[in-house]
């Protein structure tokens, strides 16, 4: 049984040299995601059907700027509308301190699903185009954010037996119950197991939206077997049929993804 490190969640303190500002890690993996994403994407604009589509660095630029804005907004009226709606009701000035945590990936989808809609539009180019471009360079930035939980200690894993190797206590739980250290498991599964697949999936010329219908539903499946061993929300719980949140979230993402997949390979013959 292994016990979290306690990582102190400020990677570099500037206050030290008088300058009042405080560098945290998990700021640092949200900065690595972008980097990726950045890396990638332009490594897609080099694919033959993007190349031939006139995609640059510059377009990869001005799509990055659109998806922080659509993740920043979209997970934080996600968290507001999907965790916590009777709180943030009742407190609705609260719904703008982000600093006081609280994003959601499923929200922070559909803003960034909003944003690529916009830049779509602004661009005139599909939408799914665009969508497809920016799909598997996503998982990589999940990761990064998943290594960003495992240091600060949140959303740790359900009760695990004590025999189990890599079985951890999170002190931050206020408990020394051994836990699975589902971080890490979402880190592996929709991180880099996820762009694994996705990225050798998207090598070979795809019909528009294929690449796109294959996320959400690789995302929507491995986080749905990931969510049996994170510890739900406090103040959620399990909900019908002994799921959690999260995975009846993944529901209807997964159904999407099928349907966008089937879309786009029916066009393709037709």
């Amino acid at each position: 049984m292994l016990m979290h490190p306690q990582f102190d969640p400020v990677a570099l303190d500037l206050s030290r040299l008088g300058i009042p500002l405080a560098i945290h890690w998990y700021g640092l993996t949200y900065l690595a995601a972008f980097a990726l994403f950045l890396w990638l994407a332009v490594r897609q604009t080099r694919r033959a059907s993007y190349a031939q589509a006139g995609w640059t660095r510059r377009d990869v630029e001005d799509l990055l700027f659109y998806g922080v804005l659509g993740v920043v907004i979209g997970g934080r009226l996600g968290y507001v509308l999907f965790y916590k709606p009777g709180y943030y009701a009742a407190h609705p000035l609260e719904a703008f301190a982000v600093w006081k945590g609280g994003m959601a990936f499923h929200g922070g989808l559909l803003g960034v699903i909003a944003a690529l809609a916009l830049f779509a539009r602004t661009r005139q180019r599909p939408f799914l185009q665009v969508s497809d471009l920016v799909a598997p360079c996503v998982p990589t930035g999940l990761a990064a954010g998943r290594v960003g939980n495992f240091i600060n200690g949140e959303l740790w894993g359900r009760p695990a037996d004590a025999s189990l190797p890599w079985a951890m206590v999170f002190p931050q739980s206020g408990t020394t119950v051994p836990r699975h250290p589902s971080q890490l498991y979402q880190f592996a599964l929709e991180g880099l197991l996820l762009f694994a697949l996705l990225w050798i999936y998207a090598r070979r010329p795809r019909a528009t939206g294929q690449v796109s219908g294959a996320f959400l539903v690789g995302y929507g499946a491995l986080r749905f077997v990931a969510e049996y061993f994170r510890e739900p929300d406090a103040f959620l719980g399990l909900q019908a049929l002994g799921l959690s949140r999260g995975q009846w979230l993944c529901v209807p993402m997964v159904l999407a993804g099928f349907a966008i997949w089937a879309w786009a390979t029916k066009a393709r013959k037709g």
